[in-house]
């Protein structure tokens, strides 16, 4: 049906445009910016309106004008540019046509493995065409599965006229998987009702309730004397980061939890007796859970500090997202649409919070209610994940079919 779908996704994930966590610059790498200036000239080449690329925020925007004399709202359709901080050069995608959802696939030469013991969610697959890697990369779906589809539904209806729609916007920007990408995105730029982040996994997925997050650096000074005479002297600077992480829950990591359940997730550890350095992410979807969750580790570390008699441990810890929920759930016109689009397609809605955030995460706070949709991709940020074609073919239908359902509200 969208005869440039896969040729057009295939082509962005041989795209290299991993970000860069350490980077001062925005978009966070230079492969982003060509491949924002790609997608502007691919908007043009299909016919939408106004397209601009603003180099400031590294955001690609375009419009397709509404054809109806219905005063109906206006939606905008959202993606990221960027991939995981995984290997992402030299991405070489292979595809298995009518997967039997019980083999092991093996991925090219690699040595690994796609084994439905190991991933029991190649069982939803029988007989649909999966697109994954070769063992040696991530595929890229997290998001240019997002951006296929959007891209591809835009021009489905600019190639149908007789299908009546209100002004739609579209949007693909940088630097989402560390968190910084709609930091600087321009509302005043974007001027829809409403938007929809393509940026979900499988089919299904709706999601409107994310998790409140902040990041936690923390730096410890030691104190480093021959270990022969160190008694009462020393202070073991990696021995007071161990000391700090087993002062809080042990039970509230991501491995031991769940659905809304919060968490302290130690990202890194590294130091020598001298100096540590320590980096957490605290992540809840209940506000006052969260607030508690810094609150803790404050104290901790001011508890810490009151025995050493000196601040030894210096924390700089701050917000990066809060839960879209507060925001969306004063209109749920909007997830209502999105379900029964879904409905009228035959699609099961999953509606289920999501442990982790997405560009709508902030976007919602800055005036444009924000929701994420699936874009279909499995097992995301590594070697093993995966996309079926069905999967982005039905985001792609969603994409349209709530264009067209808008018109009708």
């Amino acid at each position: 049906m969208y005869k440039n779908l896969v040729p057009r996704f295939i082509n962005y994930v041989k795209t290299e445009t991993r970000s860069d966590e350490n980077s001062t610059t925005t978009p966070s790498t230079a492969t982003q910016i060509a491949f924002a200036r790609e997608l502007k000239k691919e908007l043009e080449q299909i016919g939408m309106s106004d397209v601009f690329h603003n180099e400031e925020n590294g955001f690609v925007i375009g419009t397709l004008p509404a054809n109806t004399d219905k005063k109906v709202r206006s939606i905008g359709f959202i993606a990221h540019m960027d991939t995981a901080d995984f290997n992402a050069v030299g991405v070489n995608p292979q595809t298995i046509e009518n997967y039997d959802g019980s083999s092991v696939i093996p991925l090219g030469d690699s040595g690994y493995e796609l084994n439905p013991q190991e991933f029991p969610n190649l069982n939803n697959y029988k007989g649909q065409t999966l697109i994954t890697t070769d063992g040696t990369t991530l595929l890229g779906s997290d998001d240019k599965s997002g951006i296929a589809e959007i891209m591809t539904a835009m021009e489905y209806l600019i190639e149908h006229p007789e299908i009546e729609h209100g002004k739609l916007m579209v949007a693909f920007g940088p630097d989402e998987e560390i968190g910084v990408g709609a930091d600087k995105f321009k509302v005043e730029e974007f001027p829809v009702d409403f938007a929809y982040t393509m940026d979900g996994g499988p089919v299904g997925e709706l999601q409107f309730e994310t998790f409140n997050a902040a990041g936690a650096k923390i730096t410890i000074e030691g104190k480093n004397v021959h270990p022969g005479t160190a008694k009462n002297i020393m202070i073991n600077a990696v021995q007071v980061a161990v000391d700090l992480q087993n002062a809080l829950p042990q039970e509230e990591v991501p491995e031991k939890t769940e659905g809304r359940e919060g968490f302290f997730h130690l990202l890194e550890i590294t130091g020598i007796p001298d100096e540590a350095k320590m980096e957490y992410i605290i992540r809840d979807h209940d506000h006052d859970l969260f607030e508690g969750r810094k609150t803790l580790l404050e104290k901790i570390i001011k508890e810490m500090n009151a025995e050493f008699g000196q601040e030894r441990i210096k924390l700089d810890m701050k917000d990066e997202y809060y839960n879209m929920s507060d925001i969306i759930a004063k209109d749920m016109s909007i997830i209502d649409l999105a379900e029964e689009a879904m409905i009228n397609l035959g699609i099961k809605p999953i509606i289920e919070a999501v442990r982790g955030g997405t560009d709508g995460s902030k976007i919602s706070y800055l005036g444009i209610p924000t929701p994420n949709i699936f874009a279909g991709g499995e097992n995301m940020h590594g070697r093993f994940e995966f996309v079926a074609v069905e999967s982005m073919e039905k985001a792609t239908d969603l994409i349209i079919e709530i264009a067209k359902l808008n018109t009708t509200k």
